[in-house]
């Protein structure tokens, strides 16, 4: 593990590249298994419940039933809660509110929270864990003077799940500490969450209803943190930053029924995981290897050649992840979202022939 300045002359990174990138234009017509929103979403009764809300547009939004939908769903008072226009506008609000001076990024990760950060004129401390260690944290690799300190948990793309005892550990008086639990509903029994805990200080805890649903387009999330550090996100944010469907999306995904499909998709996507992992396994004398244990709903692989692999997967009709714009990582790694099994079959078809190409 080792820290390192992210300036705009030594990131070497497109901290701005996601894997959307990978199917627009001509990649619209590839399988997809680039970008980490889950397949089949939205379900029909959630696509209903926002064709419901259309009726209300002449109206300005009322955030009030969703975000007290958000604190029951967590157990905590709804000072404790702020809804956003995804989990990318959470960033941009803590980069922009928070009057940080050391702010510290745990690498490979999501890149949008530096990014943010770096928009706003901060100098961004990286700690990047390594791939001998599993990519897995240790509380003591991050400097005692970070003010702000970011982590993904599970993480993109490691797809690494850290214990929660482990991140809590990173908490100090006069710092914050933000994890961003995009993925955790796709865990099963998301355990090792952070969400809903109110004894850590300096606490703040970013959710997605982005993934699991399919809401990409429409923009969807919250975070979770003390009332005070709440209010002054509030105060940074735009007036009616959430539309009225997307705030009938954000109630609709945190009651009972959406709840139990929640936790039910989790069980699958592992068991859809396992599937992908195992056929994998079958390319390690090609040198291919998988990070393990991965608890999220991506793998990221590391194999020879894979840019070469990459471009033949396109041409034979499967889009996947640069691995390269990941702090962290090299141009050999490739992230891979976990799709049904007759998909992952024929990509694994797809991928034997890539292989083949690209060794020649």
């Amino acid at each position: 593990m080792r820290t390192e300045k992210a300036t705009e002359g030594s990131a070497g990174h497109d901290l701005r590249h996601h894997g959307d990138a990978e199917v627009r234009d001509d990649g619209s017509a590839l399988v997809d298994l680039a970008v980490n929103v889950r397949a089949d979403t939205p379900p029909a009764w959630l696509r209903e419940r926002i064709a419901g809300s259309l009726g209300g547009l002449a109206a300005y939004p009322d955030g009030r039933a969703a975000r007290a939908a958000v604190a029951a769903r967590h157990g905590v008072p709804v000072e404790r809660v702020l809804l956003t226009a995804g989990a990318a506008e959470a960033f941009v609000l803590l980069a922009r509110a928070l009057k940080v001076r050391q702010p510290v990024v745990v690498h490979p990760q999501f890149t949008e929270p530096e990014a943010a950060l770096r928009d706003a004129g901060h100098t961004v401390d990286r700690v990047l864990l390594r791939e001998e260690d599993g990519f897995r944290l240790d509380p003591a690799a991050v400097p005692e003077d970070a003010d702000l300190v970011v982590i993904g948990n599970p993480t993109n793309p490691t797809s690494v799940l850290h214990p929660a005892d482990a991140i809590a550990r990173l908490a100090r008086p006069g710092r914050t500490l933000v994890v961003d639990e995009a993925f955790m509903d796709a865990v099963p029994g998301e355990r090792e969450a952070l969400a809903g805990r109110t004894d850590v200080p300096g606490l703040v805890v970013l959710r997605s209803l982005t993934k699991t649903w399919g809401l990409a387009g429409l923009r969807i999330g919250y975070v979770l943190a003390a009332p005070e550090t709440i209010a002054e996100l509030e105060r940074a944010q735009p007036l009616w930053p959430v539309s009225t469907p997307a705030l009938a999306a954000a109630e609709a995904c945190v009651g009972p029924q959406a709840l139990a499909e929640a936790a039910h998709a989790a069980h699958r996507i592992a068991a859809d995981r396992a599937h992908l992992v195992a056929g994998l396994s079958e390319f390690a004398p090609d040198g291919l290897r998988v990070v393990e244990a991965a608890e999220g709903p991506f793998v990221l692989i590391r194999l020879p050649r894979a840019v070469a692999v990459r471009r033949h997967l396109r041409d034979l009709g499967y889009a996947v992840r640069r691995g390269d714009t990941f702090p962290g990582l090299g141009e050999e790694w490739l992230r891979l979202a976990v799709r049904d099994r007759v998909t992952v079959n024929g990509f694994l078809q797809a991928l034997d022939q890539a292989v083949t190409l690209a060794g020649r």
